[in-house]
């Protein structure tokens, strides 16, 4: 593919692309007959191309990848801030190099993605995000930043009375609240795999919301909360509070990603479901 483009989304798209196509072959190649083997090399071969890129065309970044050494401790606390040098840069990459590996190691599975999103200390927004891609490699495309703002429309589902909303759900570990909170605000539950292949429906209109509250890392929603918010959706956590990235602790287990029309009404549900 030659020389990555230098603006911040064509680059993020670009590693998105890479890492994608190298995860299509891998599969091919290792086959399905043992999942568990198909999983780790494909968390290993997209993270180790996602890091050397990112090392060799943005060295002076720092990263955070959900299969990096330590990810998941909570620096501040456990290990001294200093010790987290993503802490103190200016500019963090949050990658998820395959989000959806039950996905990924089953045949047929398309729901399944990359996630490269880039966040900035001096960015105008509460959760610093600048630049994003999300690949859907099975899928044959990539949902980015570098978009223009509006797009996908995304239209709403209709039936002969009121517009039924159609929510993005785990097809393995759906909130358990989730089945009550669709019943009262009229939902229908869409079962899907990867959290980036649900906030994606959400941009493409396939589906009208994601909501998660199981526990999640800031991987696991930084590059699709990018596009969202570029394309002009509403992304919060559930009790409406702003999403935050490059904390010292990178757990982020809650999320509701919806067209703005909606939002009051899911967040005034989720407050009496969850609050």
């Amino acid at each position: 593919m030659g020389s990555p483009p230098m603006i911040d989304g064509a680059f993020a798209r670009w590693l998105a692309v890479r890492a994608g196509r190298a995860l299509v072959s891998l599969r091919d190649e290792v086959g399905f007959g043992d999942p568990g083997a198909l999983k780790a090399a494909g968390d290993k071969v997209s993270h180790d191309l996602l890091r050397t890129e990112l090392a060799t065309w943005r060295p002076q970044d720092a990263v955070l990848s959900e299969e990096d050494e330590g990810s998941r401790l909570a620096w501040a606390e456990e290990m001294g801030a200093s010790t987290a040098p993503r802490l103190n840069s200016d500019r963090v990459w949050i990658i998820d190099p395959l989000d959806g590996t039950r996905e990924f190691a089953e045949a047929g599975r398309v729901d399944w993605a990359v996630h490269v999103a880039l966040w900035d200390r001096n960015a105008p927004t509460p959760h610093g995000l600048v630049a994003g891609a999300v690949g859907l490699p099975a899928q044959d495309r990539v949902l980015g930043t570098d978009y223009p703002p509006g797009y996908p429309p995304g239209p709403a589902a209709t039936t002969a009375g009121e517009p039924t909303i159609r929510l993005a759900a785990s097809r393995s570990r759906p909130p358990a609240f989730l089945t009550e909170l669709a019943a009262e605000v009229g939902a229908q539950l869409v079962p899907m795999g990867s959290a980036g292949a649900k906030i994606a429906a959400v941009i493409t209109g396939e589906v009208d919301a994601y909501i998660h509250a199981g526990g999640q890392y800031e991987w696991d929603s930084a590059a699709p909360v990018a596009v969202a918010t570029a394309t002009g959706l509403h992304a919060s956590r559930i009790d409406g509070s702003a999403l935050k990235y490059n904390e010292a602790n990178p757990r982020l287990p809650d999320l509701l990603v919806c067209r703005k029309d909606l939002a009051s009404r899911l967040l005034a549900a989720l407050q009496r479901h969850c609050g």
